[in-house]
């Protein structure tokens, strides 16, 4: 080729360029895109898609799934218990009702299938905005892979098929709209009014965005008291000026809380999630709601993040960056009291960490030559963040063709037969539905989610049934001294409980009793001689 035709040929047009087009922004993928299939890939598809059934691990999707066709139904929320026999017709807040809906509705559709599908998106969503939040924030690419993967991690122990996944996405783009607007105030903070009424009827997460606007309210107002001249700090015209700065914030708190009393339960809604956090059996008794035991992967990603984010508030605070450095401490301290708290805690916090960690890696490489290693990671960073801001339609064509995909991915009929007792129950039914079963509170929901005309002992709905039922539970099933007046008190026909739990052993040395079946794991006892 002679240089006259290589000067004769057009030049090259960079990304920039082609993607002027609005059918290039649509059909280019963006990293962000890429991002989000990879989150999908790395922790439902793989493995034979082995992922989808775990996010099945608890079965109180079972009975949200039969509230919804419930709901569906009757075209009402219910107020009353509708699954079991020991608190028969109890006054009953179905608090999360409108995920209630959209399972059911999604279940109709397409069965679990659906419902997973749902909450795998929500998921990748969730983990997709926090990447992107910290590419708007302009923080190095590769702290930010770190980070968020990181976060993702140490959220992972709550990606479930359960309402909170609504929480996770909500609260991050929440944040993310407080963070523009202390950046550059807008009206478009006000949207956050209406998603709470939507929020309130979906989670009870809400309460965490109510907490981040208090936090940012009071924050704002510290820095407004900081910057001002110190000799004229506790000048009056300082202390007015800090009250000022924190009003819109303020406001926006209160409009929030207003909006969240839009529910079929108002004000009560409030006092029984109040007292349901409050409780002391909760906490001592649901695993969820106790402090993180840092042992696990998860876990450790966890601590990793929170050591990170303390070192973090403290340079926050030496730059008057209060808000952020109070999102960091409030959220470590209630995932130390309470590890349900950790993926909130990432939520919120984890773009500022790392907006923090990229600023002492820019304090570190300032002086590198662009040829060396670090300046060669700095300018691919600076070329890639702009992925990271926008997206095309090609996430939309892949759920959508996942939507359309039959079993070829393996997606569940059932829960998952490692945690359920799936195969014994289907064997006998005959012994089981219709009858006064005693068995846990998570196979409680699955008895629901197979029959929901099946009236159970106990199921996961914690709040509804309370110290009382719950302890009384907590002994028959350890075999306490009372153990056989409960079980004539309720007139138990069938016992199906995993094969070393205390009932079972007890069970076992009765002669009105007998084993039906055992594979190893679980065990089912049957009132009555063996035939």
């Amino acid at each position: 080729m002679t240089p006259q035709s290589l000067a004769a040929r057009p030049p090259a047009r960079s990304i920039e360029s082609v993607l002027e087009s609005r059918w290039a922004r649509l059909l280019i993928p963006s990293l962000a895109d890429l991002f989000f299939l990879a989150i999908l890939v790395w922790l439902f598809m793989s493995s034979g898609g082995a992922g989808w059934s775990g996010l099945l691990a608890d079965a109180d999707v079972g009975w949200h799934i039969r509230t919804g066709e419930y709901i569906l139904d009757h075209h009402a929320v219910p107020r009353h218990d509708l699954y079991s026999f020991s608190k028969p017709d109890a006054p009953w807040y179905a608090w999360e009702w409108l995920t209630d809906v959209i399972d059911g509705g999604l279940h109709r559709w397409a069965g679990l299938k659906g419902v997973v599908l749902a909450a795998a998106v929500l998921i990748a969503i969730f983990s997709t905005t926090l990447v992107c939040r910290m590419a708007w924030r302009g923080v190095h690419l590769f702290i930010a892979m770190v980070v968020s993967l990181l976060g993702v991690g140490a959220s992972s122990m709550h990606f479930l098929a359960r309402p909170h996944i609504y929480t996770l996405v909500l609260l991050s783009l929440s944040v993310w709209m407080i963070e523009a607007d202390r950046r550059k105030p807008s009206r478009r903070i006000w949207w956050l009014v209406p998603l709470t009424v939507v929020w309130t009827n979906l989670h009870g997460g809400f309460l965490g965005l109510i907490a981040v606007l208090g936090l940012t309210a009071v924050g704002t107002a510290v820095e407004t008291f900081l910057d001002a001249p110190a000799e004229s700090r506790l000048k009056f015209d300082a202390l007015v000026g800090a009250v000022r700065s924190a009003l819109r914030y303020g406001s926006l708190t209160l409009a929030c809380a207003a909006a969240s009393l839009v529910n079929p339960y108002g004000w009560n809604l409030h006092i029984h999630v109040g007292q349901y956090l409050r409780s002391d059996w909760i906490r001592s008794v649901i695993q969820e709601f106790q402090s993180p035991s840092f042992r696990g992967e998860n876990m450790l990603q966890f601590e990793a993040l929170m050591l990170v984010g303390l070192i973090a508030a403290g340079g926050l605070l030496r730059r008057r960056r209060v808000v952020e450095a109070l999102w960091i401490v409030f959220w470590i301290h209630m995932a130390l009291g309470s590890v349900r708290h950790a993926p909130v805690f990432v939520t919120v916090a984890a773009p500022a960490v790392a907006a923090e960690v990229a600023l002492w890696w820019t304090t570190a490489t300032q002086g590198a030559r662009k040829s060396s290693l670090f300046g060669i990671l700095n300018q691919m960073s600076t070329d890639s963040l702009p992925g990271f801001r926008r997206v095309s339609a090609i996430p939309l064509a892949v759920i959508l063709s996942l939507a359309l995909i039959g079993p070829s991915l393996r997606w569940p009929t059932d829960f998952p037969e490692e945690l359920f007792p799936t195969r014994m129950v289907h064997q006998h039914e005959d012994l089981l539905f219709g009858k006064r079963v005693l068995t846990t509170d998570q196979w409680g929901d699955y008895f629901i989610y197979l029959h929901p005309e099946q009236k159970v002992y106990v199921d996961g709905r914690s709040d509804f049934y309370g110290a009382e039922t719950g302890n009384e539970y907590i002994r028959l099933i350890n075999g306490h001294w009372d153990w056989y007046r409960t079980l004539e008190k309720y007139q138990f026909s069938a016992v199906l409980v995993q094969v070393e739990a205390p009932i079972a052993q007890l069970l076992k040395q009765r002669s009105d009793w007998h084993i039906a079946d055992d594979n190893g794991k679980q065990i089912l006892l049957v009132r009555g001689r063996a035939q």
